[in-house]
């Protein structure tokens, strides 16, 4: 046996062989403490485990907790799978305890664990969103190992910690809050989670960059990543799965905040237009897919001569690297003359496209912005725009335009496929300079 002298960062649990005043992981200084480590170099007898045959294993008779909340069951895939360890993160203030709440409505025998707020300031917002809180059990508690023995003795279906980044251990030396205490945390309480096979919801904040607090292995640990976002206008809220184990991550859930409440919004496909749809010069609607919806969202540009040498590309809600991209290709195979053109582009409602379904729209409402000349009333366009200026499909073309007619748009422009879809208000666009040509 041999002893060896390393230096652990209560921080973030980085080691080192010498001491160092400053941390190369975290960048804290003076966090490196003197630990003594035993080597054994003889080898040990280590037992052989008994696998399990999932054949003999009975099903549960729940396999899912349903909430009641529809956008929340849809996103995670049909609702909370028993035994399932969920990770919810979004900005401070952004609703993740509201959420939390309204998720107790339908689901009996909840332990609602928080090292945030008292019990009165739960008691206000559970009275505010009309919860029946002789179901739900309130710990104000911070320490881990008392939360997971409380857990053990009232055996709840599902168990929320709000949040996880205030919970501690006493095996950690690390402050609360830190990268270790919460790896350190979340692993007690996976391991609680699936022995019982209770439910567990952890809540936490979301950093500057937009990650949750803690080291990225957390979301390693956890059987589901779940987002809960603003819109540019604080009026929305959106929730998105960012890893399910259980279901698809391509769906969201759209809520709105009011005063009782997240109230959801069901069918959302037509929040993001204006009712008086008016045509406008640099205006283009687009059809994008969020998972299985669609959302309808207007594409606004505005051109304007620049006053520096370089052009500015300005965008909201579109992402702006693609935006230059889809300039030079007008410039090049649209011969479109944009050198001394400002671009801004706006995604009107707030919501954020990442899909490149809308590509065709930006380019219309680029051409249609420059020249100063709307588009036939009603139009709507759909496509992707590679840079050899084609106009490519994208996935679930017939669901689109078949939402598209639903709406009455008079003229769609849809990519020049094989087998067009039949109909005398849709136009097939080969390329960028055919696109051009609409717009006269």
């Amino acid at each position: 046996m041999k002893i060896n002298t390393i230096f652990t960062c209560t921080n973030c649990g980085a080691q080192y062989a010498k001491w160092q005043g400053r941390c190369l992981d975290c960048g804290k200084w003076g966090t490196l403490v003197e630990e003594t480590a035993e080597i054994k170099k003889e080898e040990r007898n280590v037992s052989a485990d008994k696998p399990i045959n999932l054949a003999t294993l009975a099903q549960a008779k729940q396999s899912r907790l349903i909430s009641g909340i529809d956008e929340f069951d849809r996103v995670l895939g049909g609702g909370l799978v028993v035994g399932s360890f969920i990770l919810l993160g979004g900005d401070p203030g952004v609703g993740k305890s509201t959420l939390a709440l309204e998720i107790c409505k339908k689901i009996k025998n909840v332990l609602y664990v928080s090292g945030e707020e008292s019990a009165i300031q739960i008691k206000i917002r559970a009275e505010r969103l009309a919860l029946d809180m002789d179901e739900l059990k309130f710990l104000p508690q911070t320490n881990i190992e008392k939360i997971i023995a409380t857990g053990k003795e009232l055996r709840p279906q599902l168990l929320i910690i709000d949040s996880i980044q205030t919970i501690s251990t006493a095996d950690s030396p690390a402050a609360p809050g830190s990268v270790a205490q919460i790896t350190a945390c979340a692993a007690k309480l996976l391991e609680f989670c699936k022995q019982n096979n209770i439910s567990t919801i952890i809540i936490g904040h979301v950093t500057k960059d937009g990650f949750v607090a803690g080291p990225k292995t957390l979301e390693h640990l956890v059987d589901v990543v779940l987002y809960l976002e603003n819109d540019n206008q604080n009026y929305l809220k959106i929730l998105r799965g960012v890893k399910n184990r259980f279901g698809s991550i391509g769906e969201i859930g759209v809520f709105e905040m009011a005063a009782a409440g997240l109230k959801e919004i069901k069918d959302p496909a037509q929040i993001f237009l204006e009712s008086d749809n008016k045509n406008s010069a640099g205006a283009v609607t687009a059809i994008i897919m969020e998972g299985s919806r669609p959302f309808f969202v207007e594409v606004q540009s505005l051109c304007n001569k620049t006053f520096f040498g370089y052009p500015q590309r300005k965008a909201s809600g579109y992402d702006l690297n693609r935006l230059q991209m889809l300039a030079a290709v007008l410039a090049k195979h649209g011969k479109i003359n944009l050198a001394n053109q400002d671009i801004y582009l706006n995604i009107a409602g707030g919501l954020k496209i990442k899909e490149t379904g809308a590509d065709l729209a930006v380019c219309l409402a680029i051409i249609s912005a420059l020249n100063e000349k709307p588009l036939p009333n009603k139009c709507l366009a759909i496509g992707e725009v590679g840079l050899s200026g084609e106009v490519r499909s994208v996935p679930q073309l017939e669901r689109r335009i078949k939402e598209a007619r639903k709406m009455d748009y008079g003229n769609i422009f849809i990519p020049a496929t094989k087998n067009p879809p039949a109909g005398g208000n849709i136009k097939a666009i080969k390329n960028i300079s055919e696109a051009a040509g609409l717009i006269k």
